[in-house]
């Protein structure tokens, strides 16, 4: 049974898939307004979420066989009981209202991205904050698909090459987006309508995932980095609506 959507609900979403697509196998901080288009899609932050995660996986699965060769493990592991002591805290915060819910974390994007700029300005070196990074990064994803912008941001301070950079992030949300469907499927926010309508995005995912590949190979690394902050801020400020 097809989703009673309007028909602008209907494109709004497939023009989501594509740039998850885009996200996940060439430019991640395309991906990052994926949250705000979604909750605007669907009408609803906490029924977004698990409307997105199987959009994201099939994109996932595209991304960590284009970019298997190019992650960078140790920059993942040191993030792993950050990330679940996290997304503990998200599973509870499912709990609280929508509108809470989208302005806690677009509060936390912002904070981060102001630390990411200052810390760049100055050329400082970041080691050792794996433990804020994963925490945020485990809460947001799980409250909102919204870890995107901090992931991002701890990728950048570790200033890898792109190609890197786009690898390691994409293994991480494979994992991470496997790992919350327990907690989305205890709050029963999946249904047939949320994963008929993820079915019907497929064909969008599909061609985003080939436009990301050219993407990346042809984005300057400064251009690149620059768009990925770019993205971020805009991310954040569309979820405070």
């Amino acid at each position: 049974m097809i989703p009673h959507l309007a028909a602008w609900q209907w494109v709004l979403g497939a023009v989501t898939a594509f740039l998850v697509g885009v996200g996940k196998t060439g430019a991640p901080g395309v991906a990052t307004i994926i949250v705000p288009l979604m909750v605007i899609s669907v009408g609803d932050a906490r029924a977004a979420a698990a409307w997105t995660v199987p959009i994201l996986s099939t994109a996932d699965i595209f991304a960590v066989w284009y970019w298997r060769r190019s992650a960078e493990a140790k920059t993942l592991f040191k993030l792993v009981p950050w990330v679940a002591a996290g997304m503990a805290g998200g599973a509870a915060a499912l709990s609280l209202s929508e509108p809470i819910i989208r302005k806690i974390v677009a509060s936390i994007v912002l904070i981060m991205l102001l630390i990411g700029l200052w810390r760049r300005s100055r050329e400082v070196k970041v080691e050792g904050h794996s433990g804020t990074y994963g925490v945020v990064a485990g809460f947001a994803s799980t409250i909102a698909n919204g870890a995107g912008p901090v992931m991002n941001l701890y990728l950048l301070s570790k200033r890898l090459p792109k190609d890197i950079f786009v690898a390691t992030g994409a293994w991480f949300f494979f994992v991470i987006n496997l790992a919350k469907v327990p907690i989305y499927a205890f709050y029963h926010l999946f249904s047939r309508d949320s994963l008929t309508f993820d079915l019907l995005m497929a064909p969008a995912v599909i061609a985003g995932a080939i436009a990301g590949r050219w993407v990346v190979r042809n984005t300057p690394q400064a251009v690149f980095d620059v768009g990925v902050l770019v993205l971020t801020a805009v991310a954040a400020l569309l979820l405070f609506r």
